[in-house]
């Protein structure tokens, strides 16, 4: 089969890889109709590469069609069209239980301190070959995949991988009080749907701040509250302009939705690339103990938010020694929630909304829809933000 895969630093190419198989009785093989361009993979891009191995398969926002299933999946059957969410969990253990599956003790990379495995994602998540590709292997096929029914576009549905529940996630831990207010730094995918998700569950002012016009734009025409980051001199008069419209606070919560490739980190963007430089023996123990992130959105994050308000962290993080001003924080009395979206604790509050009247806009939330041998260009678009990129959907 085709697959999309990672060879270096902005080095993706589309090759021939072997076809997935049934290796466990909870395994399941789909054959994949759409596949989603995520900011996260913008990381293995550009920052993430220590962590990467050449002929990684990328991806983790597929859905398709069921062509075999395990002797120990017994709710699915081949022809079920599928969602499958980005992490991979049992759904039976402590973890998923309570309704963290991204924490899953049955899929915990344990060898590498860290949580559930995700597809497409480095060997820190397990290394599990990913999404973009034309079949996906789905482990866990017994909680994971979300069947959804025939008919309607596959744009319909298939941001329940990633993009609605880690939007709905970052404005349910934003903890927005009715009718208050939310600022979104970043209006990428995610913090354009945690906009739409602000709206609909009752925000009385949601404010979007990014950089991008096309970006802004979008936002714009939703109802959202603008502010372009360019128009402003630094960080104070943008914290300002937002504060003079809650009452001089700060809006009651700050959604995150940029992460660690913020721009305005000169020296933190120059420790990234000079790790990313490194041999691939040195740089991944490096990286462990020594990388940073660009914290800029961040900063500004607790800058804004109001005293006793949520900061809510969507954008990935993966820095090891991040300083952060913790006087601040404590002084403000701010709280932080943050972590990978638990896609099934929420796929079945966001179903009601994935209606033939739209409230969320996502059948036509694709920017760009192209053949997945475009994948190279289509990174390389979606990193340097041309042509309007926002949600790149790839077809097989």
């Amino acid at each position: 089969m085709k697959a999309v895969t990672w060879q270096g630093k902005r080095d993706i190419r589309v090759e021939n890889v072997p076809d997935p198989k049934i290796q466990e009785p909870t395994d399941a093989v789909i054959r994949i109709t759409s596949t989603g361009l995520c900011g996260s993979d913008l990381h293995l891009y550009e920052v993430l590469t220590p962590f990467m191995t050449p002929g990684d398969i990328l991806g983790h926002e597929p859905m398709g069609i069921v062509e075999e299933v395990g002797a120990g999946v017994p709710d699915l059957a081949a022809g079920d069209r599928v969602v499958v969410p980005f992490q991979i969990a049992c759904g039976d253990c402590w973890m998923c239980l309570t309704g963290l599956p991204t924490q899953c003790e049955t899929t915990q990379v344990t060898s590498e301190g860290m949580g559930a495995a995700l597809f497409g994602y480095t060997r820190l998540y397990g290394a599990v070959p990913g999404a973009q590709a034309e079949y996906l292997r789905v482990p866990q096929a017994q909680f994971g995949p979300i069947k959804v029914p025939h008919g309607p576009p596959d744009d319909r549905f298939v941001y329940l991988s990633d993009v609605l529940p880690t939007a709905w996630q970052a404005v349910e831990y934003a903890s927005i009080p009715e009718g208050g207010s939310v600022a979104v730094l970043g209006l990428g995918p995610i913090g354009d749907m945690a906009c739409r998700v602000a709206q609909v569950r009752g925000a009385g002012q949601v404010f979007g701040v990014d950089l991008v016009s096309e970006r802004l734009s979008r936002a714009r025409e939703r109802g959202v509250e603008t502010y372009d980051l360019r128009s402003f001199d630094n960080e104070k008069e943008l914290v300002t302009a937002i504060r003079d419209q809650t009452d001089g606070r700060g809006p009651d919560a700050v959604i995150d939705a940029v992460g660690t490739e913020a721009h305005g980190s000169a020296a933190a963007r120059l420790a990234q690339q000079a790790s990313a430089m490194l041999p691939r023996k040195i740089a991944g123990p490096f990286a462990e103990r020594f990388s940073i992130d660009r914290l800029a959105a961040l900063h500004t994050a607790i800058e804004l938010v109001r005293r006793g308000g949520t900061i809510s962290l969507s954008g990935v993080y993966g820095g090891t020694a991040d300083p952060l001003p913790l006087l601040t924080l404590f002084d403000k009395q701010i709280q932080i929630r943050m972590g990978q979206a638990n896609v099934r604790r929420w796929s079945d509050e966001i179903l009601p909304y994935i209606t033939d009247e739209d409230p969320l806009g996502v059948d036509d939330f694709a920017t760009h829809r192209l053949p997945l041998t475009d994948a190279p260009h289509a990174y390389e678009m979606f990193q340097r933000k041309q042509d309007g990129a926002v949600k790149v959907l790839m077809t097989p």
